[in-house]
């Protein structure tokens, strides 16, 4: 079941990738570390001057990849996700996203104080819209990227 594999994907990868566009209708791709709260909103954290953040500031339109790499090739699988992103002002919600990524990262290297104002830092909440994942597909003969949507 497409829904219950999406979930396992998330749950399993630490790692996304963040599709924002500039202002200058550029893409722009960034791979984050990122973790998810039981309703599949994600969170990430970022120097306020990253071009991720000021493509976010501009337009909180994202697109997530998470693509599991560590299979073999052609058996690969991933959801994609479009998604609203908004930036975490209020200190409880902060304490909340930082608590769900302090305890994933193996390594924290940013503490919860770096993200109370005036700090150089910010944490993003990513609001899935829409879930995708590759599906089985074919033309004349040749693998064709398909995808299905699922929810989580």
């Amino acid at each position: 079941m497409p829904d219950l594999r999406a979930k396992q994907i998330l749950d399993k990868l630490s790692y996304i990738t963040v599709a924002s566009v500039t202002v200058d209708g550029l893409p722009w791709n960034s791979p984050v570390f990122a973790v998810h709260d039981n309703d599949f909103n994600f969170y990430f954290g970022t120097h306020k001057q990253s071009q991720k953040a000021k493509n976010i500031r501009s337009n909180p339109n994202v697109f997530l990849v998470i693509y599991d790499s560590t299979v073999p090739a052609g058996s690969g699988e991933g959801v994609y996700i479009q998604a609203k992103t908004t930036t975490i002002s209020d200190p409880k919600e902060i304490a909340t996203a930082h608590k769900l990524l302090w305890d994933q990262h193996e390594a924290p290297y940013w503490k919860l104080e770096e993200f109370i104002e005036p700090s150089p830092l910010v944490l993003f909440k990513v609001v899935p819209e829409k879930v995708w994942m590759n599906d089985e597909g074919e033309a004349g003969g040749h693998y064709i990227d398909t995808r299905k949507e699922v929810s989580l």
